[in-house]
Parts: C-alpha cells; structure tokens; sequence
C-alpha cells in the first residue's frame, strides 16, 4: 500500500457517523501519513472511535515514520509483536489510494474498493510512543484485483470482522492468513 487512504464522510452514512464523534479532532478527505485519524477500538461489546496519529515513529534518530506492517512478519518483529498480540484496531476508511502504470508511462492514482460498499475497513495495529497513540496499517502480498497495479495490499476486513479482529486473538490470526477479497478500483 503506497500510503494514503480516503475518509469521506459524504460518501458513507457508516462513516459519517465515526467520523461525527471526533470530528474536531481529525482531518477529511485524502489522509496522509502522520495525520490524526480515527480507529475503532475495542470499548467493551462493542467498537468505539479514538483519535491516533497514523505511522510508527522510527528508531535509532531516523526520520519520517512506519505506517505499514508486513501480516507475513509482524508477529516475528520487536515492535509489532505485542500490538499483534494486545494492541488490534480497525481503521475506517472510504477507500485506499495506490500508484501504478498508466498511459505513455506515467503513473496514475487509483482508488480501490470493495465491491457495492461504500465503507472500507482495514486491519491496523497501535501502540503508544511518549504518550501518544499511533497506527499503522497491516498489508498483505496482492490479490488478483491488486497485483497489476502494486504487490502489496491492505489487510481488508469485513464488516462482520471488525469486532473479532479487534477483540479476539483467534479471529484476528484467521483474518491475517485468509485470502483477500476481490476489490474494485478507479482511476482517479
């Protein structure tokens, strides 16, 4: 996953409601790394949405951030371990954006979805740094509706999946081995 996702509001009543209870805290729109976003937590039965900082700060005094954890390896790394284990959460969005081959060679921007929705959930993981919560997002090797475009994908999660991956370790290592499913996609 290249690194930017759409929250738009307007776009999904599902969305529109998250977004409404931390509105004045997060952007809209085309979200970059670093930006305040919301995620669904796990807030008894069910979900509730927190504000968090998406990307991971680096180690060792390099810039920039982590925004993306590879599914296939971020139970063998130190700093995705326990958020694997404890730290889950569902980050709502209407969309993800990824660059690949266009006309005469440049690189066009497109935005995927699943098919006939309007809201896209993926997998993400949090943890806490100097106080402040952050997220990233899991991403998988592409599926059949991704790999002409990128080789790497989000972890996308159903509706129905968002409270399981969220609460319950099992669920959670189910949704990371399944297969994807199929997205569609536009240029934007």
């Amino acid at each position: 996953m290249c690194g930017r996702y759409s929250l738009a509001p307007e776009e999904s009543l599902e969305i529109a409601k998250i977004v409404q209870q931390v509105q004045d805290k997060i952007k809209v729109g085309e979200i970059f790394p670093t930006n305040a976003v919301p995620v669904l937590m796990e807030a008894g039965e069910e979900l509730a949405p927190e504000v968090m900082s998406w990307g991971f700060p680096r180690f060792q005094g390099k810039s920039g951030s982590i925004i993306n954890a590879r599914s296939e390896t971020a139970l063998d790394r130190p700093m995705f371990r326990k958020s694997v284990l404890e730290r889950r959460c569902v980050i709502p969005t209407t969309g993800f954006y990824e660059w690949g081959p266009g006309a005469g060679g440049k690189k066009r921007k497109y935005r995927f979805n699943l098919p006939g929705e309007r809201a896209l959930y993926l997998a993400g993981l949090w943890n806490e740094f100097a106080g402040e919560r952050k997220c990233v997002i899991l991403t998988t090797a592409a599926n059949a509706s991704m790999e002409g475009i990128h080789d790497r994908m989000p972890v996308i999660l159903r509706r129905e999946e968002a409270g399981p991956w969220a609460k319950e370790i099992m669920s959670a290592t189910e949704i990371l081995h399944r297969v994807q499913p199929l997205l569609e996609y536009r240029e934007e």
